[in-house]
């Protein structure tokens, strides 16, 4: 019996033992853990918290600049061609349609474009969507009338095209929408779908991953997910997107986080402009903002209920239900949303039942595509350096609204890179490059640059950045200061075209020769010009004075460090094609100097104007002078180095018979190639030469006269308006002798003066009329009817 009582008590006392021991273990454990707890994972926690609080708290988006082409305003009788129309909406994203019904969307009927405009925020107020029907007749518009209401519109303004966008460096592409613009049927839709317990669960939905894992468990694979819009969300903005134990650990402890410093509505906005949604080349498309013009080409708020749906649906895998890609499975992932939309009561059976029914409706392609024309955007930058810092234009999100005409951008491009292969069949070398600028006449509105042979390729811009000696497409200048002159020259002034030879400065001897090698002796001025004798020329404009050719050109609006040599006056001056247009861009505009540009407003992302770059004319000095050259000019076209560009341009300079003003220019050893030429309302420089600047074998006719004439024999020719301002007229003179005769004389040729500059002398004929030479008969009338 006592050694019964003793075992008992000896095994209580080791039980007792025990239960110490585990206890104490218990403890250690505990403290272990504690240890753990407050030695790392609470400084992680705390670590972690900063970063949600600190980058969430100050969360800005880098927003891309957005470059928009000039809007296409139409109006009947605009000389706008149907397939040139079809050139501008393709530029601007319109998806062609058997109907057109949805807005972006546009239908061929016959001589006919029905197309349905997008709603856009013009720089002067808000339009909306409308379904026109536009005819053309002869190349031209013929009405415009409403689809709907057959009313008959004057003036229809279409959205312009997004041409190109200035990107942050981590090349993210969003639209940033507010929670109170984003539709509801978005809001509730996307919680239905990814996360119906978010406005309850505190970051992580502990019910709904036991769901999951219960469900992939059974299915024997992953077909559902347990994280939360609010894991998704840290994820996309917080951490790497690698499958990690310790990945999860910290997206699960920094949405907790991030639920409990913050109100569901701001991580629910968050989410919306931060989802990954779609690429776009080496963009990434961020936001259902952006989402939906990129797919659709309308706001987000304009979707439909199945546009909607197919970009929840694609939250789940972007490329996996890419509808474009892969068109069956996404609308399968769009019509499983909208059974779930169905299912919680977002939409009827009938909602969802016409919804299922629609086709997928996304545009063929973006309505904004990757940057196209390089050229014109390296202009647009440079333009905006003076105003906004670069880093402005990639973070800003700001509107840029340029000059640029995408029917002429697409064409210029095409012309240049089809004309410069051409000229192996005239002889000249292969691999010419080349550079082009087109521009409004009356505006300074650039339409077109071309800085490469290849449209697509972004690289060195030679139309802004290629500096090259223009030759002869600096002469009219000189010319123009002689016509200033009244007293001493007119277009029939006599000049010597003879060798003459010049002592440098630096000992050598320059004696400029003709392009023929040939001297022609007396010649007029109007000869001199048209034929572009160089003996003449440098004659003329040292009696002139190579300092006031210089200082001509800075009134034109070009800033040169040349030297006042006397080779300048023959064009060993170099300068871009950008340059060589503004020049001729005051000539063309009959003495306003109209400076170029390519910014027309700059708006905030929300549609605040910031800078407007208005229309600025500045009234030249001796605007009958320039009105006097023009019509030289003319004859540089008619008669003189250009004569060939009739037989370029073909029928479309046969049957209208337009006036062309224009002038070759080559440099020396036929290294560089020039032809600037303008109508009423347009303006082109061409340069064709090598890169390295070796000889080329090229001419002002040869090369970029060929170029130009491409172009233009698809553009419409306005015809050169000659009517003399005042203070110049026109005057009969007699082709021989220069003398002033009468309009039925023999040799009798209409020759426009600067008034004073006339001749006096009279021909027999001009005196049997009754007109002495004693005084001029036209300064007379001049006088008497001013």
């Amino acid at each position: 019996m006592a050694k019964r009582k003793k075992k008992t008590v000896r095994r209580k006392a080791v039980a007792r033992k025990r239960k110490v021991r585990w206890i104490r273990g218990i403890w250690r454990l505990g403290l272990l853990v504690a240890g753990v707890v407050f030695g790392l994972l609470l400084p992680w926690v705390i670590y972690l918290n900063h970063v949600v609080t600190s980058e969430f708290e100050g969360r800005t988006w880098d927003l891309p600049s957005r470059v928009y082409a000039r809007p296409l305003d139409l109006y009947p009788g605009l000389p706008l061609s149907m397939s040139n129309l079809l050139l501008e909406l393709n530029a601007a994203g319109y998806a062609q349609a058997s109907i057109a019904r949805t807005p972006g969307s546009y239908a061929l009927r016959g001589s006919a474009v029905e197309l349905f405009r997008r709603p856009f925020q013009f720089v002067d107020g808000k339009e909306g969507p409308k379904r026109v029907l536009i005819r053309f007749k002869a190349d031209r518009v013929s009405s415009i009338r409403d689809a709907d209401s057959d009313r008959q519109f004057d003036l229809f303004r279409l959205d312009p095209a997004e041409i190109a966008s200035i990107y942050p460096l981590h090349r993210q592409d969003r639209v940033l929408v507010p929670l109170a613009q984003t539709p509801p049927l978005l809001i509730t839709g996307l919680q239905a779908v990814e996360d119906r317990n978010f406005k309850h669960h505190p970051g992580v939905d502990w019910r709904g991953i036991l769901r999951a894992m219960v469900a992939n468990l059974k299915a024997g694979q992953a077909v559902q997910g347990g994280s939360t819009l609010t894991q998704q969300l840290v994820k996309n903005y917080f951490l790497e997107n690698e499958r990690t134990l310790s990945r999860k650990v910290n997206e699960a402890i920094m949405a907790i986080l991030l639920d409990w410093h913050y109100d569901k509505g701001d991580i629910l906005e968050a989410y919306i402009n931060e989802v990954y949604l779609g690429q776009q080349g080496a963009l990434a498309i961020h936001g259902f903002g952006r989402a939906a013009t990129f797919y659709f080409g309308l706001p987000l708020n304009q979707l439909r209920a199945d546009q909607v749906a197919l970009l929840i649906g694609m939250v789940k895998g972007a490329s996996l239900y890419n509808p474009r890609r892969h068109p069956e499975r996404a609308t399968r992932r769009r019509n499983h949303v909208l059974a779930v939309m169905g299912e919680t009561g977002l939409l009827d059976k009938k909602q969802v039942s016409d919804a299922r029914a629609r086709p997928l409706d996304v545009s063929a392609k973006p309505s904004s595509q990757a940057n196209r024309y390089h050229a014109f955007i390296d202009l647009v930058r440079a333009h905006l350096a003076s105003d906004y810092q670069e880093d402005d234009l990639k973070t800003e999100g700001l509107k840029i609204f340029t000059t640029l005409s995408p029917w002429e951008q697409e064409l210029t491009q095409k012309m240049v890179s089809q004309g410069l292969a051409a000229l192996t069949e005239h002889g000249l070398p292969a691999g010419l490059q080349g550079a082009m600028v087109l521009a409004d006449v009356s505006s300074g509105e650039v339409r077109a640059v071309v800085g490469d042979r290849y449209a697509n390729r972004d690289g060195f811009n030679r139309a802004l950045d290629a500096r090259r000696q223009v030759g002869s497409v600096i002469k009219p200048l000189v010319y123009l200061l002689a016509l200033e002159h009244t007293s001493d020259y007119n277009l029939m002034t006599m000049v010597e075209d003879a060798p003459l030879t010049l002592r440098q400065a630096d000992g050598t001897e320059w004696a400029p020769a003709n392009y023929d090698n040939v001297s022609h002796g007396p010649v007029t001025i109007l000869e001199a010009l048209t034929r572009s004798y160089n003996q003449a020329t440098v004659r003329l404009g040292l009696n002139i004075g190579v300092s006031h050719l210089l200082r001509k050109l800075q009134q034109f609006g070009v800033e040169t460090d040349a030297q006042p040599l006397p080779s300048v006056i023959l064009g060993a001056i170099e300068l871009t094609p950008l340059e060589v247009a503004q020049i001729y861009q005051s000539l063309a505009a009959g003495g306003y100097s109209v400076p170029l540009r390519s910014v027309t407003a700059v708006q905030t992302s929300g549609g605040k104007l910031l800078s407007r770059y208005p229309l600025r004319l500045l009234p030249q000095p001796r605007r009958e002078a320039i009105a006097v050259l023009n019509y030289a000019l003319t004859q540089v076209v008619e008669n003189g180095t250009a004569r060939r560009l009739s037989a370029l341009l073909g029928s479309a300079w046969t049957q209208q018979r337009p006036l062309i003003a224009g002038k070759t220019g080559t440099s020396n050893d036929r290294r560089d190639s020039w032809f600037v030429g303008y109508t009423a309302d347009r303006l082109g420089v061409v340069w064709v030469g090598h890169d390295d600047n070796s000889p080329a074998g090229v001419t002002g006719s040869n090369a970029a006269m060929r170029v130009w004439a491409r172009l233009f024999k698809e553009l419409p020719l306005q015809s050169l308006d000659l009517r003399m301002p005042d203070g110049a007229h026109w005057v009969w003179i007699d082709a021989s002798s220069g003398k002033l005769t009468g309009e039925n004389c023999n040799g009798a040729v209409q020759i426009p003066f600067v008034v004073g500059s006339e001749p006096a002398a009279s021909t027999e004929c001009l005196r049997a009329m009754g007109h002495g030479d004693e005084e001029s008969f036209w300064k007379k009338w001049f006088e008497k009817n001013e």
